[in-house]
């Protein structure tokens, strides 16, 4: 077993300011954000997988028109979501719990695959990682609402 800090105590293991309140319960960032672009190249590139939601854990789901990892371009800009607005951050990398079968999904290690052939980029200064989504921190709170408005600025 291989010990591994996540959360507010990675970014303190390296000197830096966390946007993770301490204890608190998610892997790196408070916000996940995914387009339904990067669920629809899913779908092409494994069309035998059930491309779900759910399997990604996000906490948005942006409605958009194409097939694309169109959010890779998002890092570094903000999110209007709502009255909210949002920083982007990093990519999301992903893991084997994409893999895992959960309520209704089979397993399923091609998602993974499809990621890593496909959308492998680099993930700030960390390396290279299959990525699906981006990591964000809440600039300006607000209602949000299904069916919200969304700006990348």
């Amino acid at each position: 077993m291989v010990e591994q800090k996540l959360g507010s105590a990675l970014f303190s293991a390296v000197g830096l300011q966390s946007p993770v309140p301490e204890g608190a319960f998610f892997d790196l960032f408070p916000v996940s954000v995914m387009t339904t672009s990067t669920l629809t190249r899913l779908r092409e590139l494994v069309p035998a997988s059930t491309i779900d939601p759910r399997r990604f854990r996000m906490n948005v789901i942006v409605a958009t028109e194409e097939a694309s990892f169109l959010e890779n371009d998002w890092v570094g800009r903000a999110l209007g979501l709502g009255r909210g607005r949002l920083g982007v951050a990093l990519p999301d990398p992903r893991c084997v719990m994409t893999t895992l079968a959960q309520d209704g999904l089979s397993e399923d290690t091609d998602v993974l695959r499809a990621l890593a052939r496909h959308n492998r980029i680099q993930v700030g200064d960390i390396g290279q990682f299959p990525c699906a989504g981006v990591y964000a921190v809440v600039e300006a709170t607000g209602p949000v609402q299904t069916g919200a408005t969304v700006t990348v600025d």
